[in-house]
């Protein structure tokens, strides 16, 4: 399975993925908040002592997850400030059920963009600054690599500061690269040219 490699720019950039323990729990815990309150739809808010505890279980064994994950999951949040914005990237095979599901999504998503990256090439790209139903503003990026969708997704939590950050979002989406493991001895040998 191929994994997911970036190099985001560390002054705008907190890297959830790796962090453990003490250090980055707060980036994650607004990173997991964010993402669940994303999955939840907008009636969703906070319910209580509950979910607060949710949050802070998941931000626990979210590391270990993505760690399990093995690259196919990447997570990053806003360095200056962790509850704005929240980005996830990840790799899934293209699978014919994921395809289909692609192909039902409502008529909004059909509103994509030509957007290049450095080494994935020609993807779309979907901004969502106004969202229907009270929804926080959301951005979605997605290659179409055959056998395998490369997507990244960030959520905002401010209608009014999504303009100011969604072009950090460009560039971090724009590094986004696929990486394979090749077994030597096993594989013939692979010409990898860049899609530019």
């Amino acid at each position: 399975m191929p994994r997911l490699h970036a190099e985001p720019d560390l002054s705008k950039w907190v890297p959830i993925t790796d962090s453990l323990g003490f250090r980055g729990r707060r980036h994650r815990k607004a990173a997991i908040g964010m993402l669940l309150s994303q999955a939840k739809g907008p009636g969703a808010g906070q319910s209580g002592a509950g979910s607060g505890f949710s949050v802070w279980a998941m931000s626990q064994a979210v590391p270990f997850l993505m760690r399990k994950a093995a690259g196919r999951v990447l997570v990053w949040v806003w360095k200056a400030e962790p509850e704005l914005i929240v980005v996830m990237a990840q790799v899934q095979a293209a699978t014919p059920q994921l395809r289909m599901a692609r192909a039902s999504m409502p008529i909004e998503y059909d509103d994509t963009e030509e957007f290049r990256g450095n080494y994935l090439g020609v993807g779309e790209k979907l901004a969502m600054p106004l969202p229907e139903g009270g929804r926080p503003p959301f951005a979605t990026y997605t290659w179409d690599l055959g056998s395998h969708f490369v997507s990244v997704t960030a959520v905002c939590s401010d209608r009014e500061r999504f303009g100011t950050v969604i072009g950090a979002v460009d560039e971090l989406a724009r590094g986004l690269r696929v990486v394979d493991d090749l077994t030597v001895g096993e594989s013939a040998p692979v010409l990898r040219i860049d899609p530019a």
